[in-house]
């Protein structure tokens, strides 16, 4: 077996292998030869058929298996003593496949890009700052009067007033298409709360201003992307009664509130609340102190990108843009995305990044283990309310979703690593001060 370099350039390596058809056939009649033992024909004894019969009647599998064999273990041997890793899946073709005869050699075409070399940068020189807030009266006072405000009751506007938004009104409706009705238009008694966005566009701007026993003709049109392809760009009239009209009322903050929310007293609410708030102010803080981190260690590190990675990155981002920005279309039936230069731009710092903190996290022997995968699959599991135990059995199946869960967790642990071993100064704020600064990763 012979191999000869053909491509080095950049990152870019291409390899020659060429096996001799002597080679093959020494392959494949060693594979006959160990099993000859097991093999028993009719006519001849168990162990004692001969081997140009064997040749004859298993030859042309064996010489399959040994050419799949022999070019699997010269790639392999080839990845163990250059020290490539290749960035994607190497391409592999047999260059005389198709007029290829048994005693001619195989020559292998072998291509791919490498994986650069990554020097990661001295963690313990990074100042990176944590912004610290602490929850006080004011801040707990407010979270428990927005659960007053989520826990609300309705009561009869005074004098029978006319709906406002954010008031709910009883309504009968039915909706009609060209002047029919149609299946899933009609309601009785239904309690509407204005403003809500429950209803299509358009439908509880025309209801503010109504009185109980009001008749109001609500004209509106569907949307195009909606749920019902019958009615979806169809416009609609709703003949509507209006039957009460009522104004929201804060649920009263006591010991009965907290205990709608599972606390004992009002009191053991405040200090959950509180406990709470610690919990996410944490969290947004760490988040805007890995932005911080990223950003310098993007400007830190610098080394060639395989450009299959940043190709492949691109076009997942514009994919996924176009879909942000298109929400109606669903699948891929669209025209080509061509990723533009913001999006080969946001790739390249994707892909840098993500490298740097793989090689980290693989120098530093950093892994998912088994328990913080489970407890992440079982989370992921609870948006699925009765379906829990087949989503686990799917993402267990499923390779490519295991992937996609472990690679974020991955992430953190490696950000935790680098985060530890950097001068980190605590700098006390006001919450709406990391609320700027959270808003601010967005923008980014």
């Amino acid at each position: 077996m012979q191999l000869t370099e053909t491509l080095n350039e950049g990152l870019k390596r291409g390899y020659q292998i060429t096996v001799t058809g002597a080679e093959l056939d020494a392959m494949v009649e060693t594979k006959l030869i160990e099993a000859q033992p097991e093999i028993e024909i009719k006519g001849f004894r168990k162990g004692k058929v001969p081997l140009p019969i064997l040749r004859r009647q298993f030859g042309e599998r064996l010489m399959g298996e040994a050419m799949q064999s022999v070019i699997d273990d010269a790639v392999k041997a080839h990845f163990d003593a250059s020290g490539d890793r290749p960035a994607m899946q190497p391409r592999i073709t047999m260059q005389n496949g198709d007029g290829w005869k048994r005693g001619d050699d195989i020559v292998v075409d072998l291509s791919y890009e490498a994986m650069p070399d990554i020097s990661a940068p001295d963690f313990s020189a990074l100042e990176l700052e944590r912004l610290v807030v602490t929850p006080d009266d004011a801040a707990v006072t407010e979270a428990i009067e927005n659960l007053a405000k989520s826990a609300q009751d309705f009561e009869d506007r005074p004098r029978k007033g006319a709906a406002k938004s954010g008031d709910q009104v009883t309504i009968d409706f039915v909706g009609r298409v060209d002047g029919e009705a149609f299946e899933g238009g009609s309601a009785e008694d239904f309690a509407l709360v204005l403003g809500s966005g429950q209803f299509i566009p358009g439908f509880e701007d025309q209801l503010i201003g109504a009185k109980p026993g009001a008749e109001v003709e609500v004209k509106v049109t569907f949307p195009a992307d909606y749920g019902a392809a019958h009615l979806a760009g169809k416009d609609a009239v709703f003949s509507c009664t209006v039957k009460a009209v009522k104004a929201p009322k804060p649920a009263a903050i006591d010991d009965d509130l907290a205990k709608r929310f599972g606390a004992e007293s009002l009191e053991a609410l405040r200090g959950q609340i509180s406990e709470r708030l610690v919990a996410e102010y944490r969290g947004a803080s760490r988040a805007v102190m890995k932005r911080a981190l990223l950003d310098r260690l993007d400007t830190l590190v610098g080394f060639a990108l395989p450009p299959s990675l940043v190709e492949a990155e691109a076009g997942q981002i514009a994919h996924q843009l176009w879909h942000e920005e298109n929400p109606h279309v669903h699948g891929h039936e669209h025209a080509e995305i061509t990723a533009t230069d913001e999006h080969k731009r946001l790739a390249e710092r994707r892909v840098r990044l993500g490298l740097l903190l793989a090689e980290v996290g693989r120098a530093a022997e950093i892994a998912v283990t088994d328990a913080e995968m489970t407890q992440a699959v079982l989370a992921q599991a609870r948006a699925y309310p009765g379906q829990e135990r087949a989503f686990f059995e799917f993402v267990q199946k499923n390779p490519q979703m295991q992937t996609q869960i472990r690679a974020p967790i991955f992430e953190e642990k490696v950000v935790d690593h680098i985060i530890g071993q950097a001068r980190v100064t605590d700098k006390p704020v006001g919450k709406d001060d990391l609320r700027a600064a959270v808003s601010a990763l967005d923008e980014g």
